[in-house]
């Protein structure tokens, strides 16, 4: 591992320049990043081509930066009041060279870079928001890590990065079009438009009466709390990824909605308090001019869903109203949300809503459903189920976070918990409660929840 580090200082010069206010997804970045010390950094590591040059490297580098405005932003600090970013026109950003001898690992060389880039918080004001190292092994570049500040894109921005790379010219280093896509700057200008501020009001009205319904208290306390405090495990489910295809395609529901309202049911069983509160991942891409922008978009949005006295058909079913609405309502001024959810836990108590859920395979549910199962199938799968304790660090961004990804013949869930409110035991019980629940109807229809309302709950 480790290897002899360099850095080459790449030059870029791009189109606009200018101070803003921050936008909305990283006004809610920023919040994040102050209230748990957590860096968010995003990114991840690609296998090199074999023959891929430093020139090429470079140039991909220099194209990336001098394109967007998001990679030339940097942050000025205000006295009392938000940071504003701050767009340059040109400047010099490091590539760092990773050296290891012949017959090192440059797998290990690469992964130590990506922990690196990952853990290390940007220098806000004085940092260009991107951070790109190569691994190089007897002259050959094996690797390319590249880890964004998250203020600058999310992962849609990221993906918009990526698709903009066919514009690029190998042989003159210009681009080939246009720009796409509003830039943080028009961004923000639009956010304090009268449209725009009307929209953030209706959302707030919509949380205002989510927040005044749902109890107060979603998690327990736990009796295992462990250091490092929050614990990640990886859950691998053939079976529940074929229970879920069966239900989608009885209900007529995206299996993403289907995921979901098995999180609901599952955390409601574990806890024994329905309705289930998650927050919701919103790319906003949908809008005028995001689709291909290379920015910070998205924003949490609240989903309620109560998953009591229901069949689980019934359950998704709640899922898909519920998230919809957690969709339409997911483009607001964060701050704004924010003294408004202050506001009512003045008067409530602190509000627990730090339960995220992150489905990662389609933001809206919609991923191509593969055939439906047959019993044979889901019960030969149903051995097959894996589960491994990854990271433990000392911060992270929320209380309970379900991240779900796509393996091939599986379904993924990450399961990142506080060990204070959630022990290791109550993690692994929460995936296993997901598999069970989307296991129990697959084929059956008239399946229950299994959860009671409280006495004297009303539905929010």
């Amino acid at each position: 591992m480790g290897g002899v580090t360099s850095r080459v200082l790449v030059p870029f010069r791009g189109e606009g320049a200018g101070v803003g206010e921050l936008t909305w997804g990283q006004q809610s970045v920023w919040q994040n990043m102050q209230r748990t010390g957590a860096t968010m950094n995003i990114g991840d590591t690609t296998v090199l081509p074999a023959g891929t040059s430093m020139d090429d490297i470079v140039a991909t580098l220099r194209f990336i930066v001098g394109r967007h405005q998001a990679l030339r932003t940097r942050l000025r600090f205000v006295p009392g009041g938000q940071p504003h970013q701050v767009v340059s026109g040109s400047g010099e950003v490091a590539l760092e060279v990773v050296d290891v001898p012949p017959g090192g690992d440059a797998d290990a060389a690469a992964e130590q870079l990506r922990c690196r880039y990952e853990v290390t918080p940007f220098d806000y004001a004085d940092e260009w928001p991107v951070r790109m190292g190569v691994v190089r092994r007897a002259g050959e570049l094996t690797h390319v890590v590249v880890l964004y500040c998250h203020l600058a894109v999310d992962g849609f921005g990221i993906d918009a990065l990526v698709r903009d790379l066919v514009h690029l010219d190998r042989s003159t280093g210009r681009a080939t079009a246009p720009v796409a896509g509003l830039t943080p700057l028009e961004l923000a200008a639009r956010q304090r438009t009268r449209t725009a501020l009307r929209q953030s009001e209706k959302s707030l009205r919509y949380w205002e009466n989510l927040l005044r319904a749902i109890p107060v208290q979603r998690l327990g306390t736990s009796a295992d709390p462990r250091q490092p405090r929050f614990w990640n495990l990886t859950f691998r489910s053939p079976a529940m990824r074929l229970a879920m295809q069966a239900i989608a395609h009885r209900t007529r529901c995206g299996v993403g909605y289907v995921l979901l309202a098995a999180y609901s049911v599952a955390l409601a069983r574990r806890t024994g308090r329905s309705p289930s509160v998650a927050q919701l991942l919103v790319n906003n891409r949908f809008r005028p001019g995001c689709a291909d922008s290379a920015s910070q978009l998205a924003q949490l949005s609240l989903c309620v869903i109560d998953v009591a006295d229901v069949t689980f058909d019934e359950a998704v079913a709640r899922t898909w109203t519920a998230a919809t609405n957690a969709y339409l309502h997911g483009y607001f001024d964060t701050l704004a949300f924010y003294d408004l959810l202050a506001g009512i836990g003045r008067e409530r108590g602190e509000i627990e809503i730090a339960c995220i859920v992150n489905d990662r395979r389609d933001q809206r549910g919609a991923q191509p459903l593969g055939p439906p199962p047959t019993r044979e199938q889901l019960r030969a799968a149903l051995p097959l189920t894996t589960s491994w304790w990854a990271r433990k660090m000392d911060t992270f961004d929320a209380t309970l976070n379900v991240t779900v990804d796509s393996v091939p013949g599986a379904v993924e869930l990450s399961v990142c918990a506080d060990t204070g409110r959630l022990g290791p035991a109550e993690i692994e019980g929460l995936a296993v409660e997901m598999e069970a629940v989307t296991v129990e109807a697959a084929f059956d229809a008239a399946v229950p929840t299994g959860v009671r309302a409280a006495a004297g709950a009303t539905s929010a």
